[in-house]
């Protein structure tokens, strides 16, 4: 689950829980839902899940109305519902890498209906060879090309294809003399079959690295030793294209069954053709064109997305532009290796038109104040039917919903919260979805939360 790169990578990873106290959290805030106006949410489920916790299914008033202890949240990325109260997400730890053993299809009731474990084989913990899914951080199905809920979307339990974002072993002397644990792509079949891979280091000079930031790559990217291996690119989202209107008025770059991928280390954003060429692509520098200055260095981005048809900005890239520290080649006197050299202390959301390289709206806090806006890594955003967007600012647990005009119209602090490695209320990624995708519950009743005023608010004396 955690979203850390480069040299940064172990030290993010220790200090997570004090991570966002140090930026922006006040040491005592109330947690559940805080905010709540019913007349202007996009009123359903919201689901996550965290590393102690497993998966966690909550009403808008933050009470817990399902919990599956079996889903990890470390590694494997997002759990999501499908219609018929189905849950799919992963399964299994592998420490101390960042991914998980399996990734499963589960009824309500909990029995299983689908797994897959066979991405490549890996040391067991008796030293023994055996499968492993080696899933990270995201997986889609291709009925439901962006992961959350569209009226134009009915992924089905059972037929469809799955795409998996994995690691491979892999040595490539043109990378890095070390060995690399590289992003693969596996789409496999319903029978867990697989139809098609894609391997990043075979695309290396597709993603607009200058020679500075090869040679940073090269010589200085984070060489793990507990893993014995450099996570170069670090790609911490997959997504189908899924059908947008692009593609319908003729561009190729868009098609549905193509890949749009995210590496956070790199602060790029590329389109995966099915042939495996990369056909369009943002970063890794914004000062490229005059259209990417204007929207503005992106680093160290989640989720980026197209919005799927059937929600109000169809065909627009939603991306979660975390800021913290990420790139290569970018050196100075805070990153002399070229390593890590691009840095903003504040997050954005941003809608961008990827054809006209146009950003269409913002989420941020403008001004002195745009730090206490700020997820350094995870985190999310996901296009409401209302037109609002609900938005996971992981890093402090929070998850919001906002308006066109930005206005916050439910707003939710995770009250689960881990221990050592996994300290902290951290949130890798919600979805937002209908009641009625759950029918084995009833509809809750909702009920408006107003904050109290902050001037006044105090905590009483025992």
């Amino acid at each position: 689950m955690l979203r850390t790169a480069g040299r940064a990578c172990v030290a993010l990873m220790l200090t997570a829980a004090s991570a966002a106290t140090m930026w922006a959290v006040p040491s005592v805030y109330p947690t559940g839902t805080t905010i709540y106006d019913p007349g202007k949410a996009w009123s359903g489920y919201t689901v996550f899940v965290l590393p102690d916790t497993g998966a966690v299914l909550i009403d808008m008033n933050g009470a817990v109305v399902k919990q599956w202890t079996d889903f990890e949240g470390a590694s494997g990325g997002p759990t999501r519902v499908l219609p018929g109260g189905y849950i799919m997400g992963a399964l299994g730890r592998r420490p101390p890498h960042q991914e998980s053993r399996a990734l499963g299809l589960f009824e309500w009731s909990g029995t299983e209906r689908w797994k897959f474990t066979r991405g490549e084989q890996v040391a067991g913990a008796n030293g023994q060879m055996e499968w492993s899914a080696r899933q990270h951080h995201d997986w889609q199905r291709d009925d439901f090309p962006a992961g959350y809920y569209s009226p134009d979307v009915a992924p089905r339990a059972d037929g469809a294809r799955t795409l998996i974002l994995s690691h491979s072993a892999v040595t490539n002397p043109a990378i890095s003399e070390r060995p690399l644990e590289d992003d693969t792509l596996i789409e496999v079949d319903a029978k867990g079959d697989v139809t098609w891979t894609w391997r990043a280091h075979e695309h290396a000079d597709e993603f607009g690295f200058s020679p500075a930031a090869r040679a940073a790559i090269r010589t200085s990217a984070a060489f793990s030793r507990a893993r014995g291996n450099v996570d170069w690119l670090h790609i911490n989202s997959a997504t189908y294209v899924g059908p947008n209107g692009w593609f319908d008025a003729g561009d190729q770059r868009f098609d549905p069954r193509n890949v749009l991928v995210s590496s956070r280390q790199g602060s790029v954003m590329a389109v995966i053709a099915r042939d495996g060429r990369i056909v369009w692509r943002m970063g890794p520098d914004y000062r490229d064109s005059d259209a990417t200055k204007a929207i503005g260095q992106i680093i160290g981005q989640h989720h980026p997305h197209i919005i799927p048809k059937g929600l109000p900005g169809a065909g627009n890239l939603l991306v979660f532009d975390n800021g913290g520290s990420s790139g290569y080649g970018f050196d100075g006197p805070a990153a002399p290796d070229g390593v890590n050299g691009i840095a903003r202390g504040s997050s954005r959301v941003l809608e961008i038109d990827p054809v006209a390289v146009k950003k269409v709206w913002e989420y941020s806090v403008a001004g002195t104040e745009s730090f206490r806006f700020f997820s350094h890594y995870v985190s999310s955003a996901q296009r409401l039917p209302n037109g609002n967007t609900l938005i996971t600012e992981g890093a402090d647990g929070r998850l919001f919903e906002v308006t066109p005009a930005n206005a916050i119209v439910w707003e939710y602090v995770s009250p689960f919260f881990g221990e050592g490695a996994n300290a902290g209320n951290r949130v890798y990624r919600a979805y937002r979805l209908p009641y009625d995708w759950v029918p084995q519950l009833s509809k809750p009743v909702e009920r408006a939360v107003v904050p109290p005023d902050r001037r006044t608010f105090r905590v009483a004396a025992p």
